[in-house]
This record gives C-alpha cells, sequence and structure tokens, in this order.
C-alpha cells in the first residue's frame, strides 16, 4: 500500500493478533513496546491506569509486513469489551506477569479464546525482570500447567521485560512465525464487519471502526447497516491510519459512511453486503458447556449472548435434553430478546446473567432458526443441525438446505448461505451439470432438489397414465390441470418449466396446449365402442363356454383391448367370473331364466346338464351369480333370489 505522501510502501497483511490475559500484566504496555502506540487512548484509562475499551495499533514484523494487533481490557467488569475485541482475532498473544503469575481473568480469558476457536498463539510471561529465576520458573511450570489440553499446549512460551526491552527481537521473529502459521480469512464472499466504534470527525462525517470477517469494501460502494435497516454510502477507507482504496477481511478498518448519522449507530451493529444478511432471533448453534462450570445449564435458562460486537440476552433451547452437563456439547438454540446480525460459522460466549460469569460457547451453525413442533420435528431439525455441522464447503450447504426445503429461489438461498447471487448461481450451474440438482430458472422457484424432481417426474408419468386409462380418446391434459393434481403447492410458472424439461428428456410430449406421456395415443372416437361390440359378438357365440380373458386378447391382438374390457365391466355389458372367465349381459340373463325353469334342485349337474356345458364353466358361473345375489348357496345347492339382474 503506498502512504498519502508517495514515500513509502506499507506491506498490509490481513492478519489480526490479539492480547488477552488479567488485568495490570503489562499487556498494554508490551503493545506500546512493540508498536510504539500507546492503546489506552481515553482518559479515564490513562487516569485509572487500566484498559477499558479496547485499543488497536499496527505491528511492523522483521519482514516488513504490517498486522493489527487488538488490545483488549483485562479486568472482569470488562469483559464484554474483551470478547468484542477478541472474537475477530486471527491468533492470539496470551500474556502473563511473572511476578504474579496465573489470574482470575487469565483462566477466564483462556476459557474465551478457547470457545471462540481460536488455533494459534504465543505465551509472553512479562515483568520478567522483577523476579528472581526461582520464582520465575515457579511462573513458567503454572503457566505450563495451565495451558495443558488447550490450544497453546506445547506453543512458544517467553519471558521479556517490555519496559528494559528485553526479549523484544526475539518476541517479533515468534510473531512473525506465527503469522505464516495462521490461516487468513475468506476475502471474498459478501463483506461482514461488526462494528465496535462509531464517531464523528469533522470534515468526514460518521465513521465506524471494527474487524473485517469477511470479504472486501471499495470505496463509493453501497452497504447495509443492521439490525437498523439503514443503506449507507462507503466515502473513504482507512487500514491503520492510511487511506485506502480495498479493505478485506482480516483488516482492522475504520470507514467514512454517509447515509447514517454517528447517534443512530451503536456497537453491536454490522456493516455489511445489502440484501444478503437479516436480523434474527433465532440462532441455530454448537454449543459448548466449561468443564470448569459448577452446575449444568438448563433448558429455557436466561443467559448473557456476545456474538461479534454485540451484547444482548438470551434463552437457551435445547432440541434433545432438559440440560448440559458441564463438559458436554450438543445443538441447541438461542433465542434473542432483541435482534442480532450473524453470519455463519461466527463464534460466541455465554455467560451466566446472574452474577456475570463465562459458562460456555461456540459456533453459529445457521443464523435463521426455526422453532420446531413436537418430538419427531425437533428430532429432524437436530438431524439438519448435524448435517450442517458436516458441511465443508457452499456446494454441501446448499444442497442441504435443498433437501430440507425441496425447492427455494435463488434469492432466498443467498440470504441463507450469505453468498453473493452471481456466485450462487454460478454454484447452482455447476452442481446441475453433476445432477446433484434441477435449475428451472423461474422467478418464484429456481432451484429443485434433484430427488424432490424425481418423485415430482414420477407423479407426473403416474398422474397421467391414470388419466390415459380414464380417458383413452382424450389427447392429454394441460400442464396447468396436471400440476394441480400432481402438486397444487408449486407456482404454474415453476409447473411450466418443469413440463418444459420433462418434454426435452423425452418423457412427456405436447399438442395443441395439452400434456401427454411420449408413447400414448390418443384412440380415435368410436375406435374403442367398435372394438367393444367385436369383444361383445365374440362373448355370445361362446355363450356359457366362457372365453378367458387371455383368450380373448389372444383373438383380438389389439393394444387397446384392457380399455375395451374395462369400458364394457364397466357398463355392465360383461361380468368377470372366478378363473378370468367372461360372461356378457345376455347370455347371463338368459343362463338366469334356464335356473327359474329347472324343475329340479339348482346344482352344478342340473345346470351344466341343462347347459349342455361342463362343470369348468359352471362352477365359476354359479359362484359369480352368487357374488351378484342373484343365488345362494346352500351346501351343494342353490336357491334362486332373483330372476334379473
Amino acid at each position: 500500500m503506498i502512504c498519502p505522501d508517495g514515500k513509502k510502501e506499507i506491506s498490509e497483511y490481513p492478519i489480526i493478533l490479539g492480547t488477552a490475559g488479567h488485568i495490570d500484566h503489562g499487556k498494554t504496555t508490551l503493545i506500546k513496546a512493540l508498536t510504539g502506540v500507546d492503546c489506552d487512548r481515553l482518559t479515564e484509562e490513562k487516569k485509572r491506569g487500566i484498559t477499558i475499551e479496547l485499543g488497536f495499533a499496527p505491528l511492523v514484523l522483521p519482514d516488513g509486513r504490517t498486522v493489527s494487533v487488538v488490545d483488549v481490557p483485562g479486568h472482569e467488569k470488562f469483559i464484554r469489551q474483551m470478547v468484542a475485541g477478541a472474537a475477530g482475532i486471527d491468533a492470539v498473544i496470551f500474556v502473563v506477569a511473572a511476578d504474579e503469575g496465573v489470574k482470575a481473568q487469565t483462566k477466564e480469558h483462556l476459557e474465551i479464546l478457547q470457545l471462540l476457536g481460536i488455533k494459534e498463539g504465543i505465551v509472553v510471561v512479562t515483568k520478567a525482570d522483577l523476579v528472581d529465576e526461582d520464582l520465575l520458573e515457579l511462573a513458567l511450570e503454572e503457566i505450563k500447567e495451565e495451558i495443558k489440553g488447550t490450544f497453546l499446549d506445547g506453543k512458544t512460551i517467553l519471558c521479556v521485560s517490555a519496559v528494559a526491552g528485553k526479549g523484544l527481537d526475539v518476541l517479533l521473529k515468534e510473531i512473525q512465525e506465527l503469522v505464516d502459521r495462521v490461516e487468513q480469512k475468506n476475502p471474498e464472499g459478501a463483506f461482514f464487519l461488526p462494528i465496535d466504534r462509531a464517531f464523528q470527525i469533522r470534515g468526514v462525517g460518521t465513521v465506524v471502526t471494527g474487524t473485517a470477517y469477511r470479504g472486501k469494501v471499495n470505496k463509493e460502494t453501497e452497504l447495509e447497516v443492521l439490525p437498523l435497516g439503514r443503506e449507507v454510502y462507503v466515502k473513504s477507507i482507512q487500514v491503520h491510519e492510511r487511506s485506502v482504496a480495498v479493505a478485506m477481511a482480516g483488516q482492522r478498518v475504520a470507514i467514512g459512511l454517509s447515509g447514517v448519522p454517528v447517534d443512530d449507530l451503536s456497537r453491536g451493529d454490522v456493516l455489511c453486503e445489502g440484501k444478503l444478511f437479516k436480523p434474527t432471533r433465532c440462532l441455530d448453534v454448537s454449543l459448548d458447556l466449561l468443564p470448569s462450570n459448577k452446575y449444568p445449564l438448563k433448558h429455557w435458562q436466561r443467559v448473557r449472548l456476545h456474538t461479534g460486537t454485540s451484547d444482548v440476552i438470551a434463552r437457551v433451547s435445547f432440541l434433545d435434553r432438559t440440560d448440559l452437563m458441564p463438559g458436554e456439547r450438543c445443538y441447541a438454540q438461542l433465542l434473542t430478546e432483541e435482534d442480532v446480525v450473524a453470519t455463519s460459522g461466527q463464534p460466541f460466549i455465554i455467560r451466566f446473567y446472574s452474577p456475570l460469569r463465562t459458562i460456555g460457547g461456540g459456533r453459529v451453525l445457521f443464523p435463521y432458526g426455526e422453532k420446531p413442533r413436537g418430538k419427531k420435528g425437533r428430532f429432524e431439525y437436530k438431524q439438519f443441525l448435524w448435517e450442517m455441522d458436516s458441511c465443508k464447503s457452499p456446494s454441501e450447504l446448499l444442497l442441504l438446505h435443498l433437501k430440507k426445503d425441496r425447492w427455494e429461489t435463488i434469492r432466498n438461498l443467498s440470504i441463507k448461505l450469505q453468498q453473493k447471487y452471481d456466485y450462487l448461481k454460478d454454484l447452482i450451474k455447476k452442481l446441475e451439470k453433476q445432477r446433484k440438482l434441477v435449475f428451472l430458472d423461474a422467478q418464484d422457484v429456481e432451484v429443485i432438489d434433484i430427488h424432490v424432481y424425481e418423485n415430482l417426474k414420477s407423479k407426473v408419468i403416474e398422474e397421467l397414465g391414470a388419466y390415459h386409462e380414464q380417458e383413452p380418446e382424450s389427447s392429454g391434459l394441460s400442464y396447468e390441470r396436471l400440476f394441480q393434481r400432481v402438486i397444487p403447492v408449486i407456482s404454474l410458472k415453476a409447473a411450466r418449466r418443469i413440463t418444459d424439461r420433462l418434454i426435452k428428456e423425452g418423457v412427456l410430449k405436447e399438442a395443441s396446449g395439452k400434456v401427454s406421456l411420449v408413447d400414448f395415443t390418443p384412440i380415435k372416437e368410436g375406435e374403442i365402442n367398435e372394438l367393444g361390440t367385436k369383444i361383445l359378438e365374440f362373448c355370445k357365440k361362446r355363450g356359457v363356454n366362457m372365453a378367458t380373458i387371455d383368450e380373448i386378447k389372444k383373438s383380438f391382438n389389439d393394444n387397446q383391448i384392457d380399455r375395451a374390457l374395462k369400458m364394457l365391466k364397466d357398463n355392465k355389458n360383461i361380468f368377470i367370473a372366478s378363473g378370468g372367465y367372461v360372461i356378457d349381459i345376455n347370455t347371463l340373463q338368459e343362463v338366469i331364466g334356464l335356473l327359474g325353469s329347472l324343475d329340479g334342485e339348482i346344482t352344478v349337474a342340473s345346470v351344466r346338464n341343462s347347459t349342455g356345458s361342463s362343470r369348468k364353466y359352471i362352477l365359476p358361473l354359479l359362484e359369480l351369480l352368487d357374488s351378484l345375489g342373484v343365488t345362494r348357496r346352500v351346501q351343494d345347492k342353490r336357491i334362486l333370489k332373483k330372476r334379473s339382474l
């Protein structure tokens, strides 16, 4: 980066280092010795000799790169400020004074850093010149014991004196190696910056500062302040008090804004890409309860929630339990009493509401939670969060949301994934080529889960097949009527897109505004009646020596035979006896008349003799008459109940 005077080039490196540790252990003094900047800028801080608010300074590494350092308060009353500063850091300079060793806030800060997911750091023992070697050795042993099992276990421990300048050169080299190990934040995607300060500068106007979590910001772009819901315009950008054209994730940024007065802003607000983020009061989270906590966390317990730079009251809602024991982890929901703005993967801390002390924390899995209903709903939602926690890429996350919601618009998906519209559209097209989803390009339903689409295709084929069976002379259904039968909740525009796709796939065809299965040919008017007449004549000729359905099919060899038989049966022109035997109505009426004229009893033998037929046909014929209520069987005989159908 070129300075405004054009004389010196600054190599900005987007990494944020934070300090942590007990009050009066020398964090601010150490930063001043390393950077030349006194982070205690407030009069009250100077007067009391303690850090109250967050402080920031540029640190120039031996190789010329400049990183940002955040100085956080160490006093227990200012944990809120400490969390606000620590939430955006990439690595920590963990400070313990040699003359005091591990203290209360040393332990709490370490727990907070662990909960925030910090992976890298250095332990710095300050005031090493104030103790003898024995006391220094005791302090080192105490520190090693305290950090055992944490992310600082096995990390470098250095002894320094910030006042005397002892060990600072070695510390700078270690910090440079630390910076090389840290994974940088993603500079792509939607810009997201939790505001930690807002003030006014004469000639500039409203200025906000914060750590950029995601994306990039350019001068002369439009952003949004949430939860305020105010569109703003970026007038100027500074990093380490130097004007820049672009700032990115992993940098401490000061941004001059127009469109919002400073009195409308406060810590906890978020400056972000417009139309991609929204306020919420229900966060889906992965929650850890500290092992050091003495009591379990109860369902619906009131806690203080710190995420980004916000500090709000929330209720803890469990999905599968009534309480969470110390040292345990679970999926839960945090229901806030006021709007918050969060991004997926963002760390958070919870503290007991009274007395105020840190009890747990974790990660936001999904900022826009929905309250599940019933035991089954809670189980399914927990499974959804487990799958979300396992997602490794935007592709997996997108497919998971589609699996849950069946179909969506790209605009809604861009909010759920907090990704830019164009990026998401390109991703969707790639996934469609891999046959993992279906892209319709309809405004109201643009993307469909592949399994939902295949199931929908099967239902369309089934519905049209049934319709063709019932209405063989019809050329088909309009796509509107078809989808009203199959899935009435989908829009007509989406139905049109699905129809076009199924036509392209060779499943459907369309003619004169009617959709049909691709291999369906409607029967010409009168054709099925003609075939039905021929079948009736065939059955009459067979008389009581009935033909079976298979025999009729072989005799006519017509692909419409099933439809014709169904029509004759529905119109009661034919009847089907057991064994698949077919008898026409006229022959059946003649048999009934014959039964009424018999002198003796109605038996299989008497009917066989009267008709000149055989038992093979007479037995199923009499059973058919029994089922129709014409006769009633009594042992081996029949009683005639009705003389006609």
